[in-house]
């Protein structure tokens, strides 16, 4: 038969799997586990696309392979359903969000079925299910118990004529002001409460421990840039003919007598108690203006803006009065939101310092036309002269220290997690406030609080979340109290914080209590994460604080491990065939459902993995796709020739090779280079036209894990097998059978190529040289000289000295 009937083979594979629950995980003690995972999907209308099924397929070879290596291997899936998308949809459709979430869910649920992945779905669960999200708020109440979620006043983007707050990629700059992208109505800056978790509190660990894990290097850079450890010196100045003083963090205390003056971010606290009444109004206008402003356009602006506050600072070290300025470049939350400036030696100081006519004092010795920031010799520096900048930070922290006006300090640019929402569909906060604002927790008996049904989600105009038009919610009676809930809902963000630990807890019958000893005993036995694929997208986001709340859980007991996922690795995307990114505007998405019904799932699996390194981004190429297919037909055919009880021979060779290569390949996930061995290996049986049995069977267990239909139905109904690959035991090699029996072997004379010449492996010394002296071009090359020497590597090369 030319074509194999891909549709009611994957059909038939797919219903036998899920109906039987043939990848439902064990508890099983004597296996070694194998914890491998995706990045769960938000349920979009849109389904999958073909760029979740090439990372899908990645883990669920590991799955396969690890399994048939005798591994006890969890591989489950889930849903990410909270969040602003599914909010947005409502609001344009009017439609509930649960009903078209689940809605969504069953159809991604489908079309990963049909990709052939093998997926424990007993463990199923989304983070929008109450059994779920009640220990997402028990965790909420444990860190409220440590004193890790504060309620702050913090900024945030509030548009009046939308009625809500934005996120920041729901604004738009137009001409320097900041608007909503839906509308173009004005967006400021305003101070609401906020729930904030303090995740600042585990900087030092989450920076020190990224050394432990094995994750792709620049994605290790890109957390430990985000998490921005400095170390310095945090001091303070005194405001002249004033009792306030303000501190400020630097990293090059040494620099201090070239200070000439201050700068303090606009919504400093201390700005409006000591502008001078000349200065006032500008300083108001200057705030105003800034309001209008992200932080990224503020940190990315280089005009250097800034108004002069009237008011003047006194130096600690010299006790020279410097004019306090405020900018919008100086941010309110990095470090203290107050600098020193010192123009001579700092470039962003220089260039405010020359546009507003400010002093440039040199204190180190250095030869740049701007701005000196290397080391060298301090001068003009008091107690620091003739020192080099290692010896001078020490001994002016040492100063500060001594005269009590500072202290060494390390500060971060990693903020604690703004972690409320103005939003319906998220998890509501389990707390309650009394008629005097304290706030009560909800005891554990009353969790999940669930949200309540609304006909109308919209903003309630206010500020706050549509939560505040359910009255009947909002206000209740609890333990004695007339109390009013949170409006404010939690970020998509904490679901997903800690679903790699609800896959372990959740069973058919439910979710395990995290609390329990059961849930410890299943926690210790499975993590870490032994495998986490997924986009680099999520970098400073979901896998940062999957990993603070993993070390909360270390440290409540509730788990052993500190670090929930041990080998991280990012897939590239699956571009168009136009080489760009795919979206439905550019009209180049594919969708998986069309190449399952014109190809087949496993010859999409296959193709995904052949494209180049899992890792790298790779344009989508139909050309590509039917030689995938092809190259299926071609294997379905090869079980035509005859099937030998013996081995063949002939083929004994490149099939340790192949296994060997296989092997190896997909323990590194080099799946493409794995696929071009087993084609060699395709190509060798048609040139031999037979095949023995057991390299049959061999060669159907290595692509077993990439194309599971095809290769089961083989096993099945060619081979007769009555045990499935998904049960079989991986294949070994023979390290000795990997070598070829001839090898060809180079001459030299005088370390010039004169000949090549094949043999038998392992022919020893004395017949090798024999060999080499008989060579024809050998002769002609040593005739007449004496040949003083006969270097033989076995197998390899001979090299002959004459003179």
């Amino acid at each position: 038969m030319k074509h194999y009937d891909y549709k009611r083979i994957e059909k038939k594979w797919q219903t036998h799997w899920f109906e039987e629950k043939l990848f439902k995980t064990q508890e099983d003690k004597i296996k070694d586990k194998y914890y491998v995972l995706d990045m769960f999907p938000y349920p979009s209308a849109q389904g999958l696309h073909v760029g979740h099924i090439e990372g899908y397929t990645a883990t669920d070879i590991i799955n396969r392979y690890k399994r048939m290596q005798g591994y006890n291997v969890l591989h489950p899936m889930g849903w990410d359903a909270f969040g602003l998308p599914a909010e947005q949809y409502a609001l344009s459709t009017g439609k509930d969000p649960r009903t078209f979430t689940y809605e969504n869910i069953k159809n991604f649920k489908r079309q990963i079925i049909e990709s052939g992945k093998g997926i424990d779905w007993d463990r199923e669960f989304a983070t929008a299910d109450p059994a779920y999200f009640k220990w997402t708020q028990w965790i909420f109440k444990k860190m409220y118990e440590h004193d890790l979620a504060v309620l702050k006043d913090v900024e945030v983007n509030w548009c009046e004529g939308l009625g809500t707050v934005l996120a920041n990629d729901e604004i738009e700059m137009v001409d320097g002001r900041m608007v909503s992208e839906r509308g173009q109505y004005p967006v400021i800056k305003k101070a609401m409460r906020q729930w904030v978790l303090r995740i600042t509190a585990y900087a030092d660990r989450l920076l020190e421990d990224l050394d432990l894990l094995d994750w792709p290097e620049h994605l290790k850079d890109m957390q430990r840039n985000w998490i921005g450890k400095s170390d310095g010196a945090m001091m303070t100045f005194k405001v002249a003919q004033s009792a306030e003083s303000f501190d400020v963090f630097t990293t090059r205390p040494d620099t201090i007598y070239g200070a000439t003056y201050c700068v303090l971010a606009p919504e400093h606290p201390l700005v409006l108690h000591i502008t001078s009444e000349d200065e006032l109004d500008q300083v108001k206008a200057y705030i105003e203006a800034t309001k209008q402003k992200t932080d990224m356009d503020r940190a990315m602006d280089k005009s250097k803006t800034g108004v002069f506050t009237g008011a003047y600072a006194i130096n600690p070290l010299n006790d020279k009065r410097v004019p306090i300025w405020i900018a919008d470049y100086v941010l309110p939350h990095y470090g203290t939101g107050a600098v020193m400036a010192v123009p001579a030696h700092d470039e962003r100081d220089f260039e405010f310092a020359q546009w507003h006519g400010l002093d440039i004092i040199e204190v180190i010795k250095g030869d740049a036309e701007g701005a000196f920031v290397g080391d060298g010799t301090h001068y003009n520096s008091g107690i620091i002269d003739g020192m080099n900048n290692e010896e001078a930070i020490a001994r002016i922290i040492a100063h500060l220290v001594q005269t009590k006006q500072g202290y060494a300090h390390s500060t971060y640019k990693l903020r604690d997690w703004v972690f409320s929402r103005q939003r319906y569909w998220g998890e509501p906060f389990p707390v309650i406030f009394d008629e005097d604002d304290n706030i009560h927790l909800l005891d554990d008996d009353d969790l999940p609080l669930e949200l309540p049904i609304l006909k109308n989600i919209r903003p309630s105009g206010t500020g706050e979340s549509p939560l505040a038009n359910a009255h009947e919610w909002l206000h209740v009676d609890y333990k004695g109290f007339k109390g009013r809930r949170d409006t404010n809902t939690m970020p998509q963000l904490a679901g997903s914080s800690w679903y790699f630990i609800g896959y372990i807890l959740k069973s058919h019958l439910g979710m395990i209590p995290l609390d329990s000893p059961e849930a410890k005993k299943r926690l210790d036995r499975w993590l870490p994460v032994d495998l986490y694929i997924g986009g680099t997208e999520h970098a400073v986001g979901h896998l940062l604080y999957a990993r603070f709340w993993t070390k909360f859980l270390h440290d409540l007991g509730l788990v052993s491990v500190t670090e929930p996922f041990t080998r991280l690795f990012n897939q590239g995307m699956i571009l168009g065939s136009d080489n760009t990114r795919m979206s439905k505007s550019r009209g180049n998405v594919v969708n998986p459902d069309d190449v399952f019904e014109t190809h087949g799932a496993d010859a999409l699996r296959l193709f995904e993995m052949f494209m180049g390194p899992l890792e790298v981004d790779k344009p989508w190429s139909t050309d590509s796709l039917n030689g995938a297919k092809r190259f299926l037909d071609r294997v379905w055919r090869m079980f035509e020739f005859p099937v030998e009880n013996q081995e063949v021979a002939g083929l004994r060779t490149v099939y340790h090779k192949t296994v060997k290569k296989v092997t190896e390949d997909y323990d590194k996930l080099a799946f493409n280079t794995a696929i071009s061995q087993m084609m060699i290996f395709v190509n060798e049986v048609y040139k031999q036209q037979t095949i023995g049995k057991e390299q049959a069977r061999g060669f159907l267990k290595l692509l077993n894990p990439i194309c599971p239909h095809l290769t089961e139905e083989i096993n099945q109904t060619i081979l007769k097998q009555h045990e499935e690959l998904i049960y079989a035991e991986w294949p070994a090699y023979d390290e000795q059978h990997t070598l070829e029996d001839d090898v060809e072997l180079v001459i030299q004379v005088n370390g010039k190529l004169r000949a090549r010449l094949t043999i038998s492996r392992g022919l020893d010394q004395e017949s090798i040289k024999k060999m080499a002296l008989d060579h024809d071009n050998v002769k002609k090359h040593t005739a007449g000289l004496t040949v003083r020497k006969v270097i033989v590597i076995p197998d390899k090369l001979v090299n002959i000295v004459i003179s």
